[in-house]
C-alpha cells in the first residue's frame, strides 16, 4: 500500500475574510455538527452577528434539548487579549454556559487563562479554545485535493475536577457509590470516543444516569444504571408529550421487531414524561464487568437511535 502525505493549508487560503466566508461557513448545521461531535455537544444556530449591547457575537446558539446558550467567537488569527475579553463579553450578555472561542493558534497565556477559568467556576460554565486547521492530500498525483476541516481542541472544561467540585460543594465529599457512577460514566465517555461512532455523551456527573441527543427535541436517550438492583437500562424518554409516546406504541410491533427485542413501555400517566425501555442485569461493583458494560450500552443506544430516529421523523412529518 503506498501512502501519501497531508499538508497544511494556511486558513486565509479558502476564507479569506473571517465573517462573510468562516462565519458563514460554520453557521452551515453540516459544520455546526462537526464541531458538536468534536466537543461533544449538540449544538443548534440561532442567530450569527448577534448584538450584544455596541458588540456583535460571531454565533449564538444553543445547545439541543437543555436550550443552554452557546456564543462562538472566531477568530482567523493567533489568541489576543481583546478577543479573550470579547467572549467573556458575549458570554454575560447572553448569560452562555458554553463558550467556544475558535482561532488560527493558542498562546500559551491565553490556554492558561482558559484553564484557570475552567477550574474556577462552577459546572455550568464551560470554556473552550479551538485550534481550526486545514489539510490535505499532498500529492502530485492527485490534482486539486479538496481541503478538510479538523477543529483541534487546546483547552476544555475538566469534567471531572468540574463534577467533583460541584457536587461536592457544602454537602461534603462525594460518597462510594457517587465516585463509583462518575468514574463509570467518565471511563463509558472515553470508550465511546475510542469506537469512532456518532453519539455524543455529555460531561459525566455522579449519579446513576446520563442521557443522550439524537436530533430531537420531543426525546433522548437516556442509560441508567442503579446498583441497588444490579441493572442497567437504555430507553426513550419522552419529557412531554404523550401524543407522540402513542404514536410510537401503535408502533409496538414493528419497533421491537426491528430492535430484536421486547421493550418495557411506561406512560407514566400522572405524570408529564414517558418512557421506553430496555434493562439488563449488571453489577457495577464488578469493575472487569465494565468493558462488557460498555459495550451493551453503546450498542442498544446506537439501535434505540437507528430505530426509533425513524418513526419519530414520520411523527413529525405528519
Amino acid at each position: 500500500m503506498q501512502l501519501s502525505k497531508i499538508e497544511k493549508i494556511d486558513l486565509r487560503e479558502i476564507w479569506k475574510h473571517e465573517a462573510s466566508d468562516f462565519t458563514s461557513w460554520l453557521a452551515r448545521k453540516e459544520n455546526l455538527d462537526l464541531l458538536s461531535e468534536e466537543i461533544g455537544i449538540d449544538i443548534s444556530l440561532i442567530q450569527t452577528e448577534a448584538s450584544v449591547g455596541k458588540f456583535h457575537v460571531d454565533i449564538l446558539a444553543e445547545e439541543e434539548n437543555t436550550g443552554r446558550k452557546i456564543i462562538i467567537e472566531n477568530q482567523l488569527e493567533t489568541t489576543n487579549h481583546d478577543h479573550l475579553g470579547k467572549i467573556i463579553t458575549y458570554a454575560s450578555g447572553y448569560d452562555a454556559e458554553i463558550i467556544i472561542w475558535i482561532v488560527r493558534s493558542v498562546r500559551d497565556e491565553h490556554k492558561q487563562a482558559i484553564d484557570w477559568l475552567n477550574e474556577h467556576t462552577d459546572d455550568k460554565i464551560n470554556l473552550f479554545a479551538i485550534q481550526m486547521e486545514l489539510w490535505r492530500i499532498a500529492d502530485s498525483r492527485i490534482a486539486d485535493s479538496p481541503c478538510a476541516p479538523k477543529f483541534q481542541i487546546i483547552a476544555k472544561p475538566n469534567d471531572w475536577a468540574k463534577a467533583i467540585k460541584t457536587s461536592t460543594g457544602r454537602s461534603g465529599e462525594l460518597s462510594d457509590t457517587q465516585m463509583t457512577q462518575l468514574e463509570f460514566w467518565t471511563k463509558f465517555k472515553e470508550y465511546v470516543r475510542d469506537q469512532n461512532v456518532k453519539v455524543r455523551i455529555k460531561k459525566p456527573f455522579p449519579q446513576n444516569w446520563t442521557d443522550i441527543s439524537f436530533g430531537f427535541s420531543t426525546a433522548y436517550i437516556n442509560l441508567t444504571v442503579n446498583s441497588q438492583t444490579n441493572q442497567i437500562g437504555c430507553e426513550v424518554y419522552i419529557p412531554d408529550s404523550k401524543e407522540l409516546f402513542r404514536h410510537l406504541y401503535d408502533n409496538k410491533e414493528k419497533i421491537e421487531e426491528e430492535m430484536d427485542c421486547g421493550l418495557r413501555w411506561d406512560e407514566l400517566r400522572n405524570r408529564k414524561a414517558s418512557r421506553i425501555k430496555l434493562i439488563k442485569d449488571a453489577d457495577l461493583s464488578i469493575l472487569e464487568e465494565w468493558d462488557g458494560i460498555h459495550k451493551w450500552l453503546l450498542e442498544y443506544t446506537i439501535r434505540f437511535q437507528d430505530v426509533f430516529s425513524k418513526y419519530i421523523k414520520k411523527y413529525n412529518n405528519r
